[in-house]
């Protein structure tokens, strides 16, 4: 599984963002998919994962009704929509697969370059 984020930037605090997880597999849609981010100094976050159907989604409690994981399967990709970005989501951003849950952080592997997001205040 080769997976490659784009769609970071520099945006100001309440701005939007929308990433984007390519893969370059032909199995995409049979395996779950996930975002990361991590901040300097900071520990890795499970941000959301989703299904492989794209049925069943999972967010973060610090970003639930702020962003949105998506999937469209014909173009072997997932999506991040990031709403009311603030300071705090400032990081790298990386997707991961998961053969097993959505949900449950240690199931992701395959991790895919990352992408940086800078929000300003």
């Amino acid at each position: 599984v080769q997976l490659q984020a784009s769609g970071g930037g520099l945006v100001q605090a309440g701005g939007s963002l929308r990433l984007s997880c390519a893969s370059s597999g032909r199995t995409f849609s049979t395996y779950a998919t996930g975002w990361f981010r991590q901040a300097p100094g900071k520990e890795r976050e499970f941000v959301a994962g989703i299904s492989w159907t794209g049925t069943s989604t999972w967010h973060a409690g610090s970003v639930k009704g702020r962003f949105t994981i998506s999937r469209d399967n014909a173009k072997n990709t997932v999506y991040l929509q990031m709403n009311s970005l603030k300071p705090e989501d400032t990081a790298v951003y990386f997707c991961a697969a998961s053969f097993g849950s959505w949900y449950r952080e240690e199931d992701f592997g395959s991790w895919g370059q990352g992408t940086q997001v800078t929000v300003s205040s």
